[in-house]
């Protein structure tokens, strides 16, 4: 698999603390303690990226790191496949500078507390997001699905998209006027499972 592939699946859990327990349990390491994670989205001046389906991102967390995503051909229809570029980069206002002087302009905010775990060369966050906890895999197809197995996961929602588009339909499912995926936005805000699923689905 390139270096510059991603793939990765999305299960969403309520309950972390029975996830991290089991990754414990089955030898994890918890690479990164729970972390407060700031993100922007950047769109241009056509309002075209997120349509074609590119990310351009800035994240803040103990680092900063700038995120390029497009599509890619799937490899399995389990499991997302997406190109993903990042580079860590030292100043977070300096490149949200250089972004806008390119004509990228901040597009939606989201939040999120994460606290990643390695296991088997796979990497398992732990996700709180404003809206619902989730646990990400990524890694080698047969691995992911593997540690789903191993994990005792395999009951739970899957989800191939991104936190972008389950915003969208739970903005949709429950006619929400807010328009960053923040803690503050959803601090009132009772989210049923249901809200995630697409109505094709």
């Amino acid at each position: 698999m390139s270096r510059f592939q991603e793939v990765e699946v999305k299960l969403y859990i309520t309950d972390l603390e029975m996830v991290a327990a089991r990754l414990v349990a089955a030898g994890a390491e918890r690479s990164v303690p729970r972390v407060f994670e700031r993100n922007i989205r950047y769109e241009d001046a056509e309002q075209s990226l997120t349509d074609k389906g590119i990310v351009l991102r800035l994240r803040q967390d103990m680092h900063t790191k700038f995120t390029y995503k497009e599509p890619a051909p799937s490899i399995d229809d389990e499991l997302a496949t997406r190109f993903e570029a990042e580079v860590e980069v030292s100043d977070f206002e300096a490149m949200d500078v250089i972004l806008k002087k390119l004509g990228y302009q901040p597009y939606v905010i989201y939040e999120k507390y994460r606290t990643t775990y390695t296991l088997d060369r796979a990497e398992i966050v732990l996700d709180e997001m404003p809206y619902g906890n989730f646990v990400e895999i990524e890694g080698q197809p047969e691995t992911i699905k593997a540690l789903i197995e191993r994990l005792n996961l395999g009951e739970f929602p899957r989800y191939k998209t991104n936190y972008m588009v389950l915003f969208d339909r739970v903005r949709t499912h429950l006619k929400l006027d807010v328009h960053d995926l923040t803690f503050e936005n959803f601090a009132d805000v009772a989210v049923p499972a249901e809200a995630f699923v697409a109505k094709n689905d």
